[in-house]
């Protein structure tokens, strides 16, 4: 992937980690996106940290022409911020935990793309991976706006594809079960980890899928779900 660049959203996540060294380590040079990010995060030259809010029209504005303005194009784009609220039924989810869900699931999804995608098609190429749920196919009991708001994201990336195949872009969504990461672990202790989706697989698949070998990848809706099938 030398002279491709990428920008990973939610780059200093507990999956976003993962995929950014992926990418660097494949070559590419990475722009990682967080609402707090630093250089040092990263050991690579070919890293640059974006400090930046997905969740606002201005935002997302602003951080695309950043990049844009700095590398010029934009070959690759990893859409891995997201969060999770759950725990109520729907009838006691309250708007303000309904409107956040859509905000940082949907809207920030949404915001990345308006401006991401004119820009992949000037050069006529790009990839596009985001970073969905089991919950957007298979919803459950106390978590109605999350599964609503991802179930949304995957409408509108699958649109995507639909919209841009004629310049060569894919747009695919990676639905994972439970993820096996720090912040998973803390707030489910008893849990089986090891049933649960390694970052670094889902990494692996993002790297193949943005990479020549994915090409032919359109409009996928892609289940990981590690040992609780």
């Amino acid at each position: 992937m030398k002279g491709k660049i990428a920008l990973v959203t939610g780059a200093n996540g507990g999956l976003g980690t993962h995929v950014t060294q992926a990418l660097l380590d494949a070559g590419a040079t990475v722009v990682g996106l967080s609402r707090e990010i630093q250089q040092s995060e990263f050991n690579s030259p070919n890293f640059t940290a974006l400090p930046a809010e997905l969740c606002t029209r201005d935002g997302a504005k602003k951080a695309i022409a950043s990049l844009v303005s700095h590398f010029g194009r934009l070959d690759i784009l990893v859409h891995t911020v997201g969060g999770f609220a759950g725990g109520q039924s729907l009838a006691e989810t309250d708007d303000a935990t309904f409107q956040r869900m859509f905000d940082v699931n949907l809207y920030s999804t949404f915001y990345v793309l308006r401006e991401a995608v004119p820009v992949m098609r000037q050069t006529g190429n790009g990839r596009i991976v985001a970073i969905g749920s089991r919950a957007a196919l298979e919803p459950g009991a106390g978590v109605g706006a999350y599964s609503a708001s991802k179930a949304a994201m995957v409408s509108l990336v699958r649109t995507v594809a639909q919209e841009n195949k004629d310049k060569g872009i894919t747009a695919n969504v990676i639905l994972p079960g439970t993820m096996d990461t720090p912040i998973n672990r803390k707030f489910m202790p008893n849990s089986d980890f090891s049933k649960w989706v390694r970052p670094a697989a889902v990494a692996a698949l993002i790297t193949w899928l943005v990479g020549d070998a994915g090409k032919d990848v359109n409009g996928a809706v892609i289940p990981v779900y590690g040992g609780d099938i």
